[in-house]
């Protein structure tokens, strides 16, 4: 059943996306909270068909920050990288740099919010993702970084990418880890298993900690639901 379902999921969910995807440098035009909005309208279009069709739901645990944060979530699957979008009210998000040259999208990301990194993370796009992320701040816009800096299997525990470092340093922001164990139903792989996907929102970290202890907090409060 596991497979039927999977096949079902990405019929319906992907072929669904088509036009909502299509729309999106139309929706770009009318600026950022419209994009925000639109992103938001796919978000809740996914998890709703992850819950219709795969039987996968969502629990929440633990404080819900106010205000704007530097959100620091585990990274397991293709799942909170949307679902995470409309859960957090529409952060901005640190994404990989090959997305922003698809034509047209990566246009739109920037509109909504998006800032973009690559694998080498150079010295000059540190100092771009910081000036960005500040500026994004500014706007009262919440940030959210995977500060593993790419999908792992469940289980695995990696150190974290030296840019969470720069971002907390220069944000001044409370970081508040989110750890998630999306990995055992929704392998990379595979057929997705119905359950429940569980978001713990860890305490939040204070800004101005050394370096060290802030990386070792996130580290143990993202990896808090790992077995």
């Amino acid at each position: 059943m596991n497979w039927l379902r999977t096949l079902l999921f990405r019929i319906v969910f992907y072929g669904g996306s088509v036009p909502i995807i299509l729309a999106v440098p139309v929706t770009a035009l009318f600026g950022r909270q419209a994009m925000i909005a639109h992103a938001t309208l796919w978000s809740r279009y996914h998890r709703w068909c992850a819950r219709l069709l795969l039987g996968i739901t969502v629990r929440i645990e633990g404080p819900r920050p106010t205000g704007a944060v530097l959100y620091a979530a585990k990274h397991q699957s293709f799942f909170e990288a949307i679902d995470l979008q409309q859960e957090l009210g529409g952060p901005a998000i640190i994404l990989k740099r090959e997305l922003t040259r698809i034509p047209l999208w990566g246009w739109a990301t920037g509109v909504y919010g998006a800032i973009a990194v690559d694998r080498e993370a150079s010295a000059a796009m540190l100092r771009r993702m910081l000036k960005e992320g500040a500026a994004l701040t500014a706007e009262g816009r919440s940030i959210l970084l995977f500060p593993e800096g790419t999908r792992v299997p469940s289980g695995e525990r990696p150190l974290l990418r030296s840019g969470f470092a720069g971002l907390y340093k220069t944000l001044k922001l409370p970081v508040v880890p989110v750890a998630v164990d999306s990995g055992r139903l929704w392998p990379k792989r595979g057929s997705k298993r119905p359950g429940v996907i569980t978001y713990r929102f860890g305490e939040p970290i204070p800004p101005g900690l050394p370096r060290e202890e802030a990386e070792r907090r996130v580290w143990t409060a993202i990896n808090a639901l790992e077995r």
